[in-house]
């Protein structure tokens, strides 16, 4: 529990909550727009794979893939992964935010209850700082648990931009050597390294935020 004040006299206490709730609302709507910011860019980078594919199927059918369809390929294949790379930091820069938010919100609502203790039971998402109170935003109802991780739209950019990673490994070690095992190989295996490297960054990047957070109310069982 942080430091109790010393007692406040009604109007201080109204005036209080009406500023608390301010910043509630701001952050409310900070983190609506970031959401939909990551989602619409999400999309248009989907959007742009689809029709980079397309365009390489009716290019290739056109020149029945042989003389300038291998610079075409990796030509669309390079701007995807790029495209790739910064849409999947954005994404990653936004789970952190979006935790920054979810803290200062559980703060607020620790405000709330400091103000006025009876209002503790109606609220449904976390009143605490800490580990236990964020968890108890996310997930209200239940444990956290990996499904929640491998349905993410995170998850969803990450086997997306390895697999166009390894599909341009693939077509430049194809260009160079002709094999088609070789350039398979080379693929699955950057496929597989870029997946590891991307979760490994985003989970230290979420760590980051815990350790140097210093929670101002912990959960009791914390």
């Amino acid at each position: 529990m942080p430091p109790t004040d010393a007692p406040l006299t009604d109007a201080q206490k109204s005036l209080r909550a009406q500023m608390l709730a301010t910043e509630h609302w701001s952050l409310l709507a900070s983190r609506s727009t970031t959401q939909s910011e990551v989602l619409t860019r999400i999309a248009i980078f989907l959007t742009l794979v689809s029709a980079g594919l397309v365009t390489l199927g009716v290019l290739g059918n056109a020149t029945g893939f042989r003389g300038w369809f291998g610079l075409a390929a990796i030509g669309v294949l390079v701007l995807l992964v790029l495209l790739g790379v910064i849409t999947q930091i954005r994404v990653f820069n936004t789970a952190t935010e979006d935790l920054a938010y979810v803290l200062a919100m559980n703060r607020l609502r620790g405000a709330y209850v400091d103000l006025d203790p009876g209002i503790g039971p109606y609220l449904l998402m976390g009143t605490t700082d800490d580990g236990p109170g964020i968890h108890r935003t996310y997930f209200p109802f239940a444990t956290r648990d990996r499904s929640q991780v491998f349905a993410s739209s995170m998850m969803v950019m990450l086997v997306v931009n390895t697999a166009i990673g390894g599909l341009l490994v693939g077509a430049l070690v194809y260009a160079a050597t002709g094999s088609a095992g070789w350039a398979l190989a080379a693929g699955a295996v950057l496929a597989g390294v870029a997946f590891v490297l991307w979760m490994r960054w985003g989970y230290r990047s979420y760590a980051h935020i815990l350790r140097v957070h210093i929670p101002l109310r912990r959960s009791p069982d914390a």
